[in-house]
């Protein structure tokens, strides 16, 4: 597998600055610090792919990776279309969820998402910070992008379920954030948003989907895992994640 060290990065006009410590929102206790990449707008598509592959991804207008002194438990990873097979749960998953309704809508405020977010973030992550974001912020959060970014939403029988955004890169979809109905029992929308996704980039002919950051020891973000196989980027290489990597405490940790 190819390795890309930050020197060989084919983006000489960005700058980048290292951000001040602050509370890592996955691991209690823990100060995180980032690197951005700046000025926005010259991370065209072309170069936020480039970005991406090198473990970046973005959060509205700003592009940024971990870059924390003691810690490297956050793990770029991603998936490689054409190998992933579903396991039995996802199966029925899919099958679950196949009356669902998917269409692409502008990039652009819609209130009835924004009521659902604010459901979603209430449900899922009180006390974050998220739960309280205004529409301005969600605005600034979701539907700011220089990039081709894509809007999905997800209704069933005419219901607003879920929304999705999405970037497109030159390998592949690199998803961004889904926020869905907190209050379906025995729903499983995430995962199916996940499963969509990964529909989407075989049907384009896409080899990747990005996934952002997976956490070994993240609750949040032990789903990711249960995609198989996957790859991390570790040391500036992509590589498969096993089964021994989810549980391996020398992964994703410094000394």
């Amino acid at each position: 597998m190819a390795h890309m060290g930050d020197s060989e990065l084919p983006f000489s006009l960005l700058q980048y600055y290292t951000t001040a410590a602050y509370p890592c929102s996955y691991l209690a206790g823990e100060r995180a610090i980032s690197q951005v990449a700046t000025p926005p707008q010259r991370i065209t598509s072309e170069v936020y792919g480039e970005l991406v592959r090198s473990g970046f991804r973005r959060s509205g207008l700003f592009t940024y990776r971990p870059r924390c002194a003691a810690c490297s438990a956050c793990v770029p990873v991603r998936l490689p279309v054409a190998r992933f097979v579903p396991n039995r749960s996802q199966r029925r998953c899919r099958k679950t969820h196949g009356a669902l309704q998917a269409r692409e809508l502008p990039l652009a405020y819609v209130a009835e998402h924004y009521q659902l977010y604010r459901r979603y973030q209430a449900a899922r992550h009180a006390g974050g910070g998220m739960d309280q974001d205004d529409h301005e912020q969600y605005a600034n959060f979701l539907l700011q992008s220089g990039v081709d970014t894509r809007l999905i939403e997800f209704t069933e029988n005419g219901q607003l379920r879920m929304a999705s955004i999405i970037d497109v890169l030159g390998d592949g979809l690199s998803s961004v954030y889904t926020f869905y109905d907190p209050d379906l029992e025995h729903a499983s929308l995430g995962t199916y948003n996940i499963l969509w996704q990964i529909a989407q980039c075989a049907a384009n002919d896409l080899p990747y989907l990005y996934l952002g950051y997976w956490i070994r020891d993240s609750r949040k973000m032990a789903y990711k895992a249960r995609f198989r196989p996957i790859e991390g980027l570790i040391d500036g290489i992509w590589r498969e994640l096993n089964e021994a990597d989810a549980t391996a405490p020398d992964v994703g940790k410094r000394e």
